[in-house]
């Protein structure tokens, strides 16, 4: 019961929508706009497979027309100087068709795993330029099949529907050709039929396409479910909940079964549609046929021969109007997929530069935020008119409970986040009218949550510096108190810390991205919690090394343990969203407001015996 209550709630999540714009998906737009940004880019490859495809449905038009000669001048006339003759042409047949078909097949899926990669190239790029807010919108592992599921089966809409619409239209239109050169009438006949199938295959399409998208949307969320599972193992296993994640996993994988077998069965209800329609028409053929060569043996010998021409032709085009039948299928298939790449695609950034926004220039580091106001979602205040000064060079400690907005400061200053009101001001210049860029670039950040990434140690105190010598990213690891830990592993610099870094401790961690910060040497430092997972040593190694780094910068730190904020130039104390104290340690505990009781309670936490209940 305590996945069944839940399920209903995750599995809906937040809407890719609150950063896109409304835009049409149908059919014909998704088809024009594939063409236009996917394939029009490879239009040369594509019109040499298109000369492939001709050959090949040529050949296979000739396949159809040889048994004329075939049954009237060697099996009905018996003239021996046709055989050798018609034996060359049918080799040079084959010939043709074969190399028609091969060059079609590789410039094909050259072209259409080209689509996929740059479709992937496209969306990687969109989400980097997406701001913070979008992420914390939706799912990572729904992102991460946007990248790998759907654009995978964007290539039956690409690959496959090119495929069909070319070779198979191509072959159908000669087959159907030679068909009404040899019996007009019974062509006819023949083809009355095959329109009946129009409507009950383009409400397969439609099926198909709604069965699709439902099971994309499962299986980004499986591939959302297994991420946490694995990122949080350590935490299943320690609250023993391996059962109730198998369960958990286990119903996801069960309703992506059904909707998978439920797109094969639309997929495969195409096929009966067009067997009893083909068995119709190849009985008109026969009857028809048959009456008018019996009737005609006498006086018309030749007519057995145009009538076998014209039944291969016809038989021969049964194939590919069969896979042309199934095309509108695959295509909504891939259709599906490919909408909800293009979502992702169109999505736009909150977070955007005005129009001719300029260089943050930083002469004293001044940090001002005014009047300033901030919601998440739209309803509760995680700023309510916030007021801060942050003197440039100095050293600033927001302190608060938790919940009252000291994060939302740093977020907001590097434009994570905007304000909902108010301006956020550096040096007098607002951050909204400078450009992000030359913004992050003057902002140093060490976080609580340490992100480091799958490589060696070296890239990650590097990162977001490329180019920094040796001796250079060293000194950044001196200075972090990381210098000998690092030294002490098997390859030292060049260690691979493994994924987000669990190959190290935590307070090893933390060292590390202290020092990435370091090497930036950017002139605003902000700091939250930047040593809350390091031992005592480390942290007053630490501790020492930021005093240097701080000193003519200005910093901003968050800290929970107020004992290691006591030396700021300036606190301010934050609760419910604004700020209801501001000075130094020594004024702010002869106030006797909040800080000092906050200092006093944790004051008496440190200092209780042994043993006793925290």
């Amino acid at each position: 019961m305590l996945w069944s209550r839940g399920q209903t709630r995750r599995m809906t999540g937040k809407p890719l929508s609150k950063n896109k714009i409304s835009l049409d998906y149908s059919t014909a737009v998704l088809v024009r706009r594939l063409l236009r940004e996917g394939i029009r880019p490879y239009w040369r490859m594509i019109a040499l497979a298109a000369l492939c495809m001709a050959l090949s449905a040529a050949s296979t038009a000739m396949y159809a027309w040889l048994m004329d000669p075939i049954i009237n001048k060697i099996f009905v006339a018996r003239k021996a100087e046709y055989l050798w003759p018609l034996a060359g042409i049918i080799i040079a047949t084959f010939a043709v068709k074969g190399i028609g078909d091969y060059g079609e097949s590789v410039l094909l899926s050259r072209v259409g795993l080209k689509v996929i990669a740059d479709m992937q190239n496209r969306l990687f790029s969109r989400l980097m330029a997406l701001d913070v807010a979008f992420f914390h919108a939706n799912q990572t592992g729904k992102l991460m099949s946007r990248l790998t599921n759907d654009v995978s089966a964007m290539r039956f809409a690409v690959s496959n529907a090119l495929t069909g619409a070319g070779k198979d239209a191509s072959s159908v239109a000669f087959l159907i050709g030679l068909m009404f050169y040899q019996d007009w009438l019974l062509s006819t006949l023949t083809f009355f039929v095959f329109p009946l199938a129009i409507l009950p295959i383009r409400k397969l399409g439609r099926r198909m396409r709604k069965v699709t998208a439902n099971t994309q949307e499962q299986t980004g969320l499986l591939s959302t479910y297994l991420n946490q599972a694995i990122q949080g193992i350590r935490v299943v296993k320690a609250y023993g909940m391996e059962e109730y994640e198998k369960r958990k996993v286990g119903s996801l994988v069960d309703a992506l079964h059904e909707l998978t077998f439920k797109a094969a069965r639309v997929r495969s209800a195409s096929s009966p549609i067009m067997e009893m329609l083909g068995g119709i028409a190849i009985t008109v053929v026969i009857v028809y046929g048959g009456s008018q060569v019996i009737a005609q043996a006498d006086t018309n010998p030749d007519r057995a021969g145009a009538f076998f021409s014209f039944i291969t032709a016809l038989m021969l085009a049964y194939k590919p109007m069969k896979a042309l039948a199934s095309l509108n299928t695959n295509l909504q298939e891939g259709l599906a997929a490919a909408a909800r790449c293009f979502e992702v695609i169109d999505s736009h950034a909150n977070i955007i530069e005005r129009p001719g926004a300029g260089d943050l220039v930083v002469r004293e580091g001044n940090v001002h935020f005014s009047g300033v106001f901030f919601t998440y979602d739209g309803a509760k205040a995680a700023l309510d008119g916030v007021d801060l000064d942050v003197p440039g060079g100095r050293t600033v400690a927001l302190v608060g409970p938790s919940g009252a907005g000291k994060t939302t400061i740093l977020n907001l200053l590097p434009r994570f986040f905007d304000a909902t009101d108010g301006h956020v001001l550096v040096d007098g210049q607002d951050v909204r009218d400078v450009s992000v860029a030359s913004l992050r670039s003057k902002i140093a950040l060490v976080s609580q949550e340490i992100m480091l990434f799958d490589d060696s140690i070296r890239a990650n105190i590097a990162y977001g510096r490329f180019g920094a010598t040796d001796e250079e990213i060293e000194t950044a690891a001196r200075m972090a108190a990381a210098h000998e830990f690092i030294m002490a592993l098997p390859e030292g610099y060049d260690t691979v810390v493994g994924e987000r870094g669990l190959n190290l401790s935590g307070g090893q961690r933390q060292r590390l991205a202290i020092a990435r910060a370091m090497l930036k040497n950017a002139p605003i430092l902000l700091l939250d919690e930047a040593t809350s997972a390091l031992d005592t040593e480390s942290e007053r190694q630490v501790q020492h090394a930021l005093e240097q780094l701080m000193k003519g910068r200005t910093t901003i730190v968050i800290a929970h343990r107020l004992s290691t904020v006591v030396n700021a130039d300036l606190i301010h104390v934050m609760d419910r969203g604004r700020v209801v104290e501001s000075g130094d340690h020594n004024a702010l505990m002869a106030l006797g407001g909040l800080y000092a009781r906050l200092y006093a309670m944790q004051f008496a936490e440190e200092n209780q015996p042994s043993g006793w209940p925290a």
